[in-house]
């Protein structure tokens, strides 16, 4: 028998087996594998949650497929189908135009499932969110308490749970402040480089123009700042400007960048840690909801609102 059993190791050496872990799935029903379904790759806050989650799973002998929808509704469907096909043992998923059925029924396989950033309606999920309410509340509060009160905000689609509630966010702390929501000083982008510059530059063309901006998600931060620095407008001097996100650009960025920062690091630790505990058979608290907090730092881009003469 030990004879036979070197011989068998010998000749796996010599070709170099390596076991087929499609094979081996359709045995134990698990793959090893974890789905991975974002909205486009091309997200700095997508991807780096992505990647702290990888580095948790990957210690525990997970590899990821990871998927990006591109912001289709079509393809967020097929995606989602096509990693179920696969087998995935589990699903990180950042939602966008998915109804509750379509989840439903990867959970009727047994794959658990972690909402990212958005919950579904009606669906009875894991989920890992940010408060993204009162992370645009602290923005805004910062600005009002330094004497603002035409302040601008460029936010996300209206569709979208993130957008909303920044812009939920927004519109109370000015209640709360009795400050009047105008109209005029809201704009909805589309999260997207080219959104934050046009209008920022719209917010530029206004007479009179606010006096500080809030933009609330990186690429359009990235956005309005190139639009700032090709009117040549002196921040904060003659706008003061709140970002958000990424600190690298917070730093690089002359003035220093105020932002609100998302906890990217603990989000995907939480979302990886629950997957874990998920996959492990334990559901005690389910479905769970980890609502995270963010944090707020200033930099040298507000300053008071000036006061003509």
């Amino acid at each position: 028998m030990g004879a036979n059993r070197e011989s068998i190791e010998g000749a796996i050496r010599e070709l170099g087996y390596r076991v087929n872990e499609a094979a081996r799935g359709l045995k134990t029903n698990r793959t090893a594998t974890i789905g991975v379904l974002i909205p486009k790759l091309e997200n700095i806050f997508c991807t780096s949650i992505v990647a702290f989650v990888e580095n948790i799973l990957i210690q525990h002998g997970y590899s990821t497929i990871i998927c990006d929808y591109r912001e289709s509704a079509q393809l967020e469907r097929e995606k989602l189908e096509f990693l179920a096909n696969k087998n995935v043992d589990a699903l990180l998923y950042m939602p966008q135009y998915a109804d509750a059925s379509a989840v439903e029924a990867v959970l009727r396989r047994d794959i658990p499932v972690i909402l990212l950033d958005r919950p579904i309606p009606g669906l009875s999920c894991d989920m890992v969110l940010v408060d993204n309410l009162n992370a645009a509340y602290r923005g805004i509060e910062e600005l009002l308490v330094l004497g603002h009160r035409r302040i601008g905000i460029i936010g996300g689609p209206p569709s979208i749970f993130t957008a909303q509630e920044r812009y939920k966010g927004y519109r109370r702390v000015l209640e709360d402040y009795s400050v009047a929501v105008e109209e005029v000083l809201v704009k909805f982008g589309d999260y997207q480089i080219e959104s934050g510059f046009a209008l920022m530059t719209e917010f530029l063309n206004q007479v009179p123009r606010p006096t500080a901006v809030f933009v609330t998600n990186y690429e359009m931060t990235l956005g309005a700042v190139m639009a700032l620095n090709e009117a040549q407008i002196k921040v904060p001097q003659e706008l003061s400007l709140i970002g958000f996100d990424n600190l690298e650009m917070a730093r690089v960025v002359k003035p220093t960048l105020a932002i609100v920062v998302q906890p990217m690091v603990l989000i995907g630790e939480t979302s990886a840690n629950l997957l874990l505990k998920r996959l492990k058979g334990d559901y005690d608290g389910f479905p769970a909801t980890h609502r995270l907090k963010t944090e707020f730092l200033s930099g040298n881009s507000i300053t008071a609102p000036r006061r003509d003469p």
